[in-house]
Formats: C-alpha cells, sequence, structure tokens
C-alpha cells in the first residue's frame, strides 16, 4: 500500500469517527472507545483470515488420526489466537440493517475474551449499547460498512498505525484532556532514538503509560534496526495506567502492534505492581506534571521515590484542610526518583555503539 492510498484510507475511516460523533449520545471523552474496539475486530478477522489456509492445512493433516489437535489450538499456534465464528466480520456486516448490530458486536468480542484468555477484559463491550440512538438505527451498520472496506490482503502492519492515527486523533478532539493518554508519536519517537534500545532478555518499564506508545516506538525501533520477530519476543514491556479505560486501549496497542508485554490498572504513587526497584533494563514515561496532592507519608518510605529524597515544605503549607495530611509540594521530582531507582543497578556499563 502506498503512502497515498494509506493517507486515503485513514481518511475515510475517520469519516466513521464523525459519523459517530454526530449521531451517537457519547460524551466528547467516550466516541473514541467503540471506534478503536473496531479496529481491533476488523484487525482480528484480517489476521485470522490470512492465517486461515495454513491453518485448515495443518488440520486437516492429521484430522481423523490419533495425532488430531483442535482446530482451535492449531489457530493458536499458527495464528497467536482463534477467532469464533461470531466474531467475522462479515457475520456482522452481513446482518440486515435492523439486526441489533450492537449486541452483535458485544457478543463477538465476548466471544474472542472467553477464547482467548489473553484477551479477558481488553475491549470496549459494554459501549456499543449506547450507539444507536433512536432517530438514527443505522449508525452502526454505517460505521462497520466503512470498516469492511479496509482490505484483507493489507500488510497486518498496517493496523497499528491506523490505531496510532485514531489515538492522535481523538487526542486532539480532546484538547487539554487527551494528552493524560496520548504522546505524539514524534515525542516519542525522539525519546526512543534518545535512549536506542536493544532486543534480547530486557524488560522495559513505562509507570504512566497511557495508551502505550512508548512500547509500540521501542518495538518499531528495534524493527527498523534488523530485529527479528524473534528478538522481540524477550522484549517485555510493563505499563502502569490509573484511568481503566485507558487500560483498554494500551492494551488494544500492544496486541495490534504484536508488543508483548503487561499493563496494570494502578496508582503509580501509591502503587508498585512490578516490584520495580532496580528491576529494569529501560524506562521511558511521559506522566502528568505538577501534580500536588501526593500524601507525603504515603510515598516517605519508599525505596522507589526516598531513595534521592521526597520533595518536602519546609512550612508544611501544603497540608489539605480536609485531612490535615502533608502533601508533597510538587511530584515531579518524585517522578524522577521513581524512574531512575527502577533501573537495574550496574557496576559498569558500556553503550551499545
Amino acid at each position: 500500500m502506498t503512502d497515498t492510498e494509506l493517507k486515503n484510507l485513514k481518511d475515510n475511516l475517520w469519516h466513521s469517527a464523525d459519523m459517530l460523533r454526530a449521531g451517537a449520545h457519547l460524551a466528547a471523552n467516550k466516541y473514541g472507545q467503540p471506534i478503536l474496539g473496531l479496529i481491533f475486530l476488523r484487525y482480528a478477522d484480517v489476521l485470522f483470515k490470512q492465517h486461515k489456509a495454513e491453518i485448515d492445512a495443518e488440520y486437516n493433516k492429521y484430522k481423523g488420526s490419533r495425532m488430531e489437535r483442535a482446530y482451535k489450538d492449531v489457530a493458536v499456534e499458527k495464528c497467536g489466537f482463534f477467532l469464533p465464528e461470531c466474531a467475522f466480520f462479515d457475520y456482522i456486516n452481513d446482518a440486515p440493517d435492523d439486526a441489533n448490530k450492537a449486541l452483535l458486536v458485544k457478543r463477538a468480542m465476548e466471544a474472542i475474551e472467553q477464547e482467548n484468555p489473553r484477551m479477558q477484559g481488553v475491549l470496549p463491550k459494554e459501549v456499543y449499547g449506547q450507539l444507536v440512538p433512536e432517530e438514527e438505527p443505522e449508525l452502526l451498520s454505517r460505521i462497520v460498512r466503512v470498516f469492511k472496506d479496509i482490505p484483507e490482503d493489507i500488510s497486518i502492519d498496517i493496523f497499528g498505525q491506523i490505531y496510532e492515527y485514531f489515538l492522535g486523533n481523538f487526542a486532539l478532539a480532546e484538547g487539554q484532556g487527551g494528552g493524560a493518554f496520548y504522546t505524539p508519536a514524534s515525542v516519542v519517537q525522539y525519546m526512543v532514538e534518545v535512549l536506542r534500545p536493544v532486543t534480547g532478555d530486557k524488560k522495559f518499564l513505562d509507570p504512566a503509560c497511557g495508551s502505550g506508545g512508548m512500547f509500540v516506538q521501542a518495538a518499531r525501533y528495534m524493527h527498523r534496526h534488523n530485529a527479528s520477530n524473534q528478538d522481540l519476543m524477550s522484549f517485555r514491556c510493563y505499563g502502569v495506567e490509573k484511568e481503566p479505560d485507558t487500560v483498554k486501549l494500551a492494551k488494544m496497542n500492544l496486541l495490534l502492534n504484536n508488543v508483548r508485554g503487561e499493563i496494570t490498572e494502578a496508582n503509580s504513587f501509591y502503587s508498585d505492581p512490578y516490584n520495580a526497584f532496580g528491576n529494569f533494563d529501560y524506562v521511558m514515561a511521559n506522566p502528568p506534571f505538577n501534580v500536588d496532592e501526593v500524601v507525603f507519608e504515603k510515598v516517605a518510605d519508599d525505596a522507589r521515590f526516598n531513595t534521592y529524597g521526597v520533595p518536602r515544605n519546609k512550612t508544611k503549607s501544603t497540608k489539605k484542610a480536609s485531612d490535615k495530611k502533608e502533601t508533597v509540594p510538587n511530584a515531579n521530582y518524585l517522578w524522577i526518583g521513581r524512574v531512575s531507582s527502577s533501573l537495574f543497578l550496574k557496576t559498569s556499563w558500556k553503550h551499545p555503539c
């Protein structure tokens, strides 16, 4: 696919977001979820179809013999997941417009999660019931048809680019609030170029991961520098994000870009789900800046923050009137300590280049 063709495809798909924004009864910060969920559903459909001939051949090779394997097991081996029939995009798209498309999409996503444990809790299943206003009952059918236009012979990597394009546009549409889940790709690319991660048995932490863009750009950097898919299998990403909806966006982002990792819903100031102190090869983050409501006593004895000292207001004027608890005057320094204390302690280090 040429750059021009890809741009036209992205623009056509973005039109579906405009349709949804105009016709659905959703808050401005909510209409991104169903669109990104449909991108994932179409991705799963296309990827499974691209592997189906290989899956069928392997299954039929031993069918009826003592070595016969379950079709689902063969699919997971060849494709990475199993797609049940009700989750095929054609099944949803070909249903009559007066069918309950919202229910069909929800059931498709429920079936995907049920058949594939690593996708549990990832997909925005519940939001589709809010998409069909009485005055425009065919809205979801129209949007599904737009995504059906994505060619089935498309390079699967294109879906990651489409997803990133939508994340960026949704962040722009939200204005200042969009920065909470998305850092512009150009900024992240620059950070990765400075970091220059290498493949191997490495661990990568983002304690304020948003939609997971740091991990995706790191993986793309390594691909550009001749890392094979096998090389990337040992590269593990670990993200912490406190907003549950954004956790789902990040998990879908990793799946779409074939990046291995975990995203945990937690507050990095008060939780340490990965026992991060001195445990990671790489740390990158674009955390929320100038937070001033972190409770001092909750971080004062935490090695992630106190290794280099916890900021404290000498007058203690940062106590909240409601509970009289002292708060850290500016959490920016906590983030600096959090990042630096999470890195492996090494007696010597040599740059790979």
